[in-house]
């Protein structure tokens, strides 16, 4: 799957940084950034990972003491540039938060993430409950896709909402307590460095969507838990940069829909099922591509 490399263990510090990819994200990252001031008592380096930004939004907010401007030089994709702003931070920092530069935060939030990691030794992520700007909770903690379950969801979720493998996979009907689960969404989590260089990281071969699924499942592979925090909340505008290019980005999250499942469902018994499940979503990815 990953590219199997064994990372040696190394012994961080508890400080606490995070770290945004930015793709012009516009006046949404001020805000992101004066509510996270207010999201915790510490204090905390942010690294904008900027896959290409032409609004100066990112140089804006570099002008702020605690934030700093990694230019990657493209536009690399989520997983990568997240992986460049980690090795970014230095050996004090030992709990990284991974967020979309479009969030917003509750009071207090991050410390509250933070509180809900020290129950949690075996804890190597932490996703917060995320609402939507209408005040609708955004189903972030969810099971893993099995073949079942993300291929159902995988080719029906968009044209048939109420199918069976999306309530399921997406686990809406759940209440939002602490507890864990399969994957956790990459629009915000807190990830325990040690857990992420056990897994190295992001899987670069993802350039958009499926990336935080495939870390959750690695994760748990290597032994470690997904946390859902509810006790922390954020607000997740969402599409700011994936407005920009639907297309681009439709076609992305089913080539990597198809990469997940590929990689766990190998050899030649499988060929069929996969080719069955490619046919499916270019079918759904034409449907969507015409009704945008």
């Amino acid at each position: 799957m990953h590219n199997g490399r064994v990372t040696e263990p190394k012994t961080y510090g508890d400080g606490v940084a995070v770290v945004t990819v930015t793709y012009s994200p516009g006046e949404t990252l001020e805000r992101f950034l004066d509510t996270l001031a207010k999201a915790t008592d510490r204090d905390v380096r942010v690294v904008l990972a900027d896959n290409g930004s032409v609004d100066g939004a990112p140089e804006k907010a570099a002008e702020r003491e605690n934030v700093h401007l990694l230019r990657t030089g493209e536009n690399l994709g989520y997983g990568t540039a997240v992986n460049r702003g980690v090795a970014e931070l230095d050996d004090s920092v030992g709990w990284v938060v991974i967020a979309n530069p479009d969030l917003e935060w509750d009071p207090g939030s991050l410390d509250a993430l933070l509180e809900v990691a020290k129950r949690w030794p075996r804890g190597g992520a932490f996703g917060p409950l995320i609402r939507e700007p209408d005040g609708t909770v955004y189903p972030s903690a969810r099971l893993l896709p099995s073949l079942g379950r993300g291929v159902g969801h995988a080719i029906f979720g968009k044209i048939w909402r109420g199918n069976p493998w999306t309530r399921a996979y997406r686990q809406e009907t759940a209440e939002p307590t602490e507890r864990t689960a399969g994957w956790l969404s990459g629009s915000c989590q807190l990830v325990r460095r040690e857990a992420f260089d056990s897994v190295d990281g992001f899987d670069p071969r993802y350039f958009m969507y499926f990336e935080d699924v495939d870390l959750g499942d690695r994760l748990t592979r290597a032994g470690w838990l997904n946390v859902y925090a509810p006790s922390a909340a954020v607000m997740h505008i969402g599409g700011q940069a994936t407005s920009k290019a639907s297309a681009k980005m439709l076609a992305a999250h089913h080539d990597s829909a198809y990469r997940y499942l590929a990689d766990r469902h190998r050899g030649l018994l499988w060929k069929p099922v996969l080719l069955a499940i490619r046919a499916g979503l270019a079918v759904r990815l034409r449907m969507e591509t015409r009704r945008g």
